[in-house]
C-alpha cells in the first residue's frame, strides 16, 4: 500500500498569497486595463488564469514606456527603484505588492550604500528578486552565487562589507558563502540572514520529508527559483525525485506501488494543484 504525505509548508507562502489576491483584486475593481510587471508569481496556470480575466504581463521597461493609461502592479519579487519612478511618471496608477520581506532588502541595502559599504547580494543573479534589488543600490555591489565566486572576491581594503541575501536562497549554501567571505577579514557594516522564515521552513521541511521517502515529487513552475532548490534539496536526499508542473507530467509508473510518496511543492504553486496531485498518487 502506498501512503502519501505533503510538507505542511508546501504552495502558497505570505508574500506570494498577498500578491496574487491584490491582483485578482485589481482584476475586478481596479483602473483598468491592469498589468503586472513581470509575471505575478512563476506558475503558468495561475498567470493564463489571470490573462483570462484581461491582466496582461509587462515584460520591460521598454514595453512599460508604451502604456499610457491604467494600473500596474508591482509583483511580489519587487523591483528596481527607477520602474516606480516610470510609472508615476507616466501617470499610472501603481499598486505595490512586494513582498514585505523583499522590501525590507531594498530598504537595507538603500540606506547602507547610501553610508558607502560595499554590498553583496547571495542569490542568483538572474532572479528577478536579486535584479530588483540591485536597483536600489546607489554604490558598489557583488552578487555571489556561488561558493568558488566567494573564494574569488576580492575588495580594496577599508571598504565596509554589507551582506544580504535573496530571500528564497538555500538556507545552508547562504551560510557557507557567508563564512568564506567572513574568513578573509574584511570591515562588516552588517551581515543579514534575509531568508524569509518561509523558506526555510520550506527547506528543512523538504529535506526532512525526502529522507523518509521512496519517492518524492516536487510540483511548481519550471522558472521557480525556490522550487528549484527544493528539487536539489531532495533529490539529493531521494534519488527518485520528480520536478512536474502540473498533473499531466507525472508518470505514475515511476512511484513505488508500495512506501512512502512525498510531496512538496515551491512558494507560487496553488494549493487545489497539491492537492489534485496528492489525491491521484493515492488511487
Amino acid at each position: 500500500m502506498r501512503t502519501v504525505k505533503v510538507a505542511k509548508s508546501a504552495g502558497f507562502c505570505f508574500g506570494v498569497k498577498r500578491a496574487v489576491d491584490c491582483v485578482y483584486e485589481q482584476a475586478r475593481t481596479g483602473n483598468k486595463p491592469v498589468y503586472t510587471f513581470g509575471p505575478i508569481i512563476h506558475n503558468e496556470t495561475v498567470v493564463e488564469d489571470l490573462r483570462s480575466r484581461g491582466v496582461e504581463v509587462i515584460g520591460s521597461s521598454e514595453e512599460l514606456a508604451g502604456i499610457h493609461e491604467g494600473t500596474v502592479i508591482i509583483r511580489s519579487h519587487g523591483v528596481a527603484r527607477s520602474v516606480y519612478e516610470q510609472i508615476e511618471g507616466q501617470g499610472l496608477t501603481l499598486v505595490d505588492a512586494t513582498c514585505p520581506f523583499v522590501r525590507k532588502i531594498h530598504r537595507i541595502v538603500r540606506e547602507k550604500s547610501a553610508q558607502g559599504a560595499h554590498i553583496i547580494i547571495v542569490g542568483s543573479r538572474n532572479h528577478a528578486e536579486v535584479q530588483g534589488i540591485c536597483g536600489w543600490i546607489s554604490g558598489a555591489f557583488t552578487v555571489i552565487e556561488t561558493e568558488e565566486e566567494a573564494e574569488n572576491f576580492r575588495l580594496e581594503g577599508g571598504i565596509p562589507i554589507c551582506i544580504v541575501s535573496q530571500t528564497t536562497f538555500n538556507y545552508k549554501k547562504f551560510h557557507k558563502i557567508v563564512e568564506i567571505i567572513v574568513r578573509m577579514g574584511y570591515y562588516y557594516s552588517d551581515i543579514v540572514n534575509t531568508i524569509c522564515n518561509a523558506t526555510e521552513d520550506r527547506q528543512t521541511e523538504a529535506r526532512e520529508l525526502a529522507k523518509e521517502a521512496d519517492a518524492m515529487i516536487v510540483i511548481g513552475g519550471k522558472h521557480s527559483s525556490n522550487t528549484q532548490k527544493l528539487y536539489d534539496i531532495c533529490k539529493g536526499e531521494c534519488e527518485s525525485t520528480y520536478f512536474i508542473q502540473s498533473l499531466v507530467d507525472l508518470d505514475f509508473r515511476l512511484l513505488p506501488s508500495r512506501g512512502c510518496v512525498g510531496i512538496t511543492a515551491g512558494a507560487s504553486t496553488p494549493n487545489n494543484l497539491i492537492e489534485e496531485v496528492s489525491k491521484q498518487c493515492q488511487k
